[in-house]
């Protein structure tokens, strides 16, 4: 059982003010795995202070200063990688190899992407008689969520430091391990002091103190909207920033001339990836009516090839969600697309077959579900697949359109020319044809409620900067 009950608070390992002992379970066994506190406002107060203070030296550090502070975090993270892993696999129980390839290699690629981006990265440009300076924003409220707890912690933290501003981490109360191994990987790093600050906490404790914060200038969320709504009018009476990565009900067109065997089957296996934990899953199959039958054939073999079981075994493809509240919703809204009318290829309600503990969803697989249902219109975040009918290209893309999310969508196409066209009408912030990936460097965030601003690459470096204009600069 790991003990991480201590703060990370201006370059030293810090008791919690209020001791609040929380256990962290693990999903696949119901078992608890580590105690951490949760902190309060109180913590907050001495975080933010030690981040405001380092800022006044951080904020003026020159390129070369956090491109060496960059190199020997991605230094260290190398050596932790496989703890990291482990630790993913305990707090969320995603299957080890899943942790290793995919969870654990964001921590890295982030940190890797930061500092290539770094390197070049112009910081001034002259304009008319002006200079323009891009300066760092200062201390920066990070607040991340547990389906891909490395990720986002390493996406906002990675651009933050790059570009010299000073923060306070809250990362989920759900699944703080991962991030726990970090802030030692800051530490053993050699981030100075009050640069780097992680208090645990749930929301209304810590998240709402962090977000009202008249000392925090910027606040960067991942989670759901809900949340995000509250982050964001908590903010505003202080007019910081808010960047938000939120929710998604993405849509997955696949076209009449997509080669259908291969567009079903990797749709379904990446909803079914991470368990269906991801705010950009294709959680929406568009197929063409005529050639509904047979996608279902496909989506309904696809669902039997998952293998659900222990994170620990190698030969587990898909692992528990994360925690009793999310198996129940995910449990009620496979009850509701039943009761709705929705066809059942696959999956369905209950444990699956031969697990009898742990918070484990069958692969389930739903057709013939029209786009005002619930599990067309919620955001499910499980293993659950959704199969729209369409008759015309057009009726799809309104279709995609037609929710209040604009986080990610898909199109599957034999003919790329015919692709780009449907996407460039998809309203989403990241758009993949035919699977393709663009790696750390490609823009991530969302249209409508699913967000605004931008993480990844250079594009990540945007909401943690200030603009100054000095005119008559030149002289």
């Amino acid at each position: 059982m790991r003990d991480y009950r201590q703060f990370y608070i201006n370059g030293q390992w810090v008791d919690p003010l209020t001791p609040n002992d929380f256990e962290v379970i693990n999903p696949a066994t119901e078992d608890f795995c580590a105690l951490i506190s949760l902190g309060t406002a109180d913590d907050v107060d001495l975080a933010v202070a030690a981040a405001r203070q380092a800022f006044s030296s951080y904020g003026r550090s020159n390129r070369q200063e956090r491109i060496e502070l960059l190199e020997s975090c991605v230094a260290i993270y190398k050596k932790r990688y496989e703890e990291v892993a482990v630790a993913i696999r305990e707090e969320m129980g995603s299957p080890q190899t899943f942790a290793m390839e995919e969870q654990a290699d964001c921590g890295l690629g982030h940190l890797e992407e930061a500092l290539r981006v770094l390197r070049d990265f112009e910081f001034e440009e002259e304009v008319g008689n002006a200079r323009v300076f891009k300066e760092p924003i200062g201390v920066c409220g990070l607040i991340t969520p547990w389906n891909w707890p490395l990720n986002q912690i390493a996406c906002k933290v990675a651009p933050a430091l790059a570009v010299g501003c000073t923060m306070v981490l809250k990362p989920s109360e759900i699944a703080p391990l991962s991030a726990h191994i970090w802030s030692e990987i800051m530490d053993e790093a050699g981030v100075p002091a009050g640069v780097y600050n992680m208090v645990n906490g749930d929301g209304p404790g810590v998240g709402t103190a962090l977000s009202q914060h008249p000392d925090v200038d910027m606040m960067s969320f991942t989670g759901s909207t809900r949340a995000g709504v509250l982050v964001a009018q908590n903010a505003a009476p202080t007019v910081k920033r808010v960047a938000q990565e939120l929710g998604g009900k993405s849509a997955n067109i696949i076209l009449d001339d997509a080669d259908l065997e291969q567009a079903v089957e990797r749709g379904a296996l990446h909803m079914f990836s991470n368990t269906g934990q991801s705010c950009n899953a294709p959680s929406r199959m568009l197929v063409p009516a005529a050639k509904l039958a047979k996608a279902e054939e496909i989506a309904a073999r696809t669902a039997a090839s998952v293998v659900v079981g222990d994170p620990a075994d190698e030969k587990t493809t898909m692992g528990p969600v994360v925690s009793k509240a999310q198996f129940d919703k995910i449990q009620g809204l496979i009850d509701a697309g039943i009761a709705e009318g929705a066809k059942l290829v696959a999956g369905g309600p209950g444990l699956p077959e031969g697990i009898d503990k742990g918070y484990f969803v069958r692969p389930t697989v739903f057709s013939g579900a029209t786009n005002d249902m619930r599990i067309a219109r919620e955001e499910i975040f499980g293993p659950v697949l959704t199969m729209i009918p369409y008759d015309t290209e057009e009726e799809a893309i309104a279709i995609a359109n037609d929710t209040v999310y604009g986080l990610a969508g898909y199109v599957q196409s034999g003919d790329m020319d015919h692709a780009r066209q449907v996407a460039s009408r998809i309203r989403a912030g990241n758009v993949k044809i035919n699977g393709a990936s663009g790696g750390y460097a490609v823009p991530f965030g969302g249209y409508k409620q699913s967000g605004n601003g931008r993480e990844w690459g250079a594009h990540g470096f945007t909401d943690f900067l200030e603009i100054k204009a000095v005119e008559g600069y030149e002289g």
